[in-house]
């Protein structure tokens, strides 16, 4: 099982004034990578509460893995990258190059996306868009690489999966 937290970043959703659709497509789609939902919480576009947020769940050890939806565009309340490389230990910009090339081909408004992934602690951190096809696209292109990568993280294999050695 991949411990999963999932945040909603949006004014809108935050103050119930939207459904926070791609924090349930998140909830329903990482069951496909044996994943669980243990921690679920929607904040609004706010840099410190962002940071918190991730800070409280990796230090504490609650998830393996934070999937944020929200905040990753243009728009000047966007900060959600910014606040997430900020608290990051070691960025894994694969993760996010990989959902942009491959979305891309889909819609060339994927090359918009500021979104980072990182890891604090042991725990993995990415970025989504918040409109829900562009979370379903994201994470559909990024499914076959995260399980082993939780698997590095967390000690459990030391080895890459193509190593001819």
């Amino acid at each position: 099982m991949i411990k999963t937290a999932i945040i909603t970043i949006s004014d809108k959703a935050s103050h119930q004034k939207r459904e926070d659709k791609s924090g349930k497509l998140i909830m329903e789609m990482i069951k496909e990578i044996n994943g669980i939902k243990v921690y679920y919480n929607i904040i609004p576009d706010e840099k410190e509460e962002i940071k918190e947020e991730i800070i409280k769940i990796c230090d504490n050890r609650i998830a393996d893995l934070i999937l944020t939806t929200g905040g990753t565009g243009l728009a000047t309340r966007d900060i959600t990258p910014e606040a997430t490389a900020e608290v990051i230990e070691k960025e894994v910009p694969g993760i996010t190059e990989k959902m942009r090339a491959e979305t891309a081909t889909i819609t060339p408004m994927a090359y918009l996306s500021r979104a980072k992934a990182g890891i604090r602690e042991k725990t993995l951190i990415i970025n989504l868009p918040g409109n829900t096809k562009a979370v379903r696209e994201c994470l559909e292109v990024v499914f076959d690489i995260l399980p082993h990568g939780i698997d590095i993280l967390m000690g459990k294999v030391t080895e890459h999966k193509n190593n001819s050695d």
